[in-house]
């Protein structure tokens, strides 16, 4: 009809003499139906997003799910990578926020965990990964939000920072795993740890 979305939503709104328009996703769908609600229609919005990201939501539907099964992901991989004496880099949904990472990460006591909001060092966590060796543990597992950063990630402009990603040939996972590889040196190591993504 060329309408623009929220005008054609405003027409069948009108036209089917709705009382209300309930709502139910994460970020994008409730930002429209505030938008909606803004325009004057009467919007119930729902939030249901596993990423746990909508503003003034303790917690969303789908969240606790989603850490479940985030978390016995993390836990299976413990076994092989403790079995194989690897260093395992698990990537979880999370492109803005790691709520997801951080609790799934707690839940399943994963050696190191990876978020959006902190940019990792790889350096640190290398240091950190050689020390677990030293220690007599020939295994871990780094849990990795998919929206990650690394320290020089960290300083670049949103757009600048959307065209490095959009050039990424790998996940961030791999890339983590490729980088914390690079900088330890493991796969030297007479125990045989090795990366695997």
């Amino acid at each position: 009809t060329g309408l623009l979305p929220i005008e054609a939503i405003k027409k069948n709104y009108e036209k089917w003499k709705l009382d209300a328009l309930v709502v139910l996703g994460g970020n994008g769908t409730n930002t429209t139906g505030s938008l909606l609600a803004k325009e004057g229609l009467n919007v119930i919005g729902l939030p249901k997003t596993i990423d746990n990201d909508i503003v003034g939501t303790e917690e969303s539907f789908g969240f606790q799910t989603a850490i479940q099964v985030a978390t016995e992901g993390i836990e299976a991989i413990r076994t092989t990578a403790r079995s194989h004496h690897r260093v395992m880099v698990v990537e979880i949904m999370g492109h803005k926020v790691g709520w997801l990472g951080l609790y799934a990460g707690l839940a399943a006591n994963a050696d190191a965990i990876l978020l959006p909001e902190i940019p990792y060092d790889i350096k640190k966590l290398g240091k950190f990964i050689k020390a677990k060796v030293q220690g007599g543990q020939e295994f871990a597992v780094i849990a990795c939000s998919e929206g990650a950063i690394n320290l020089e990630e960290a300083k670049l402009g949103k757009k600048e920072f959307k065209k490095a990603r959009e050039s990424m040939p790998q996940s961030v996972g791999f890339r983590v795993a490729r980088e914390l590889e690079a900088e330890t040196g493991i796969e030297n190591v007479p125990s045989g740890l090795s990366m695997r993504c």
